[in-house]
């Protein structure tokens, strides 16, 4: 099964929620399994480089199926920087995203930037979570 706009629309909201709880601004990505992006939203007031930060990061989670904080520390290994460059260079392995995973099958991800690096992953989870 794949992620449905209006389940994706759900994760976002839940995600944008947890950033109101948290008296931050951020912006939202959520893709699909294959990283192409499904629903963005930008708070108002949001730094503009959570566009791609959210988007970067949600990438990676799709494709490695974890969360994105958990590819920091191998980012800069040969392997990992192949990937990313044959990839396009989109992928961001930083803390802020996770995955959507049902039934045990990976359906895409859930970025966010703005924030802190766990404030991110907290939002995203948040999101993810309300699904």
């Amino acid at each position: 099964m794949a992620l449905t706009l209006e389940e994706a629309n759900r994760i976002a909201r839940g995600a944008l929620a947890k950033a109101g709880e948290l008296n931050i601004k951020i912006n939202v990505a959520v893709c699909d399994v294959g990283g192409r992006l499904l629903v963005f939203q930008r708070m108002d007031n949001a730094m503009w480089a959570g566009a791609y930060g959210s988007q970067g990061k949600a990438i990676a989670s799709a494709s490695f199926g974890r969360p994105s904080g958990e590819l920091a520390e191998r980012a800069d290994h040969p392997t990992f920087r192949g990937i990313v460059a044959a990839e396009g260079g989109h992928m961001i392995m930083g803390q802020g995203a996770v995955p959507v995973i049902r039934d045990g099958v990976l359906e895409g991800a859930c970025g966010v930037g703005g924030g802190t690096g766990q404030q991110d992953e907290d939002c995203a989870r948040a999101g993810v979570e309300g699904l």
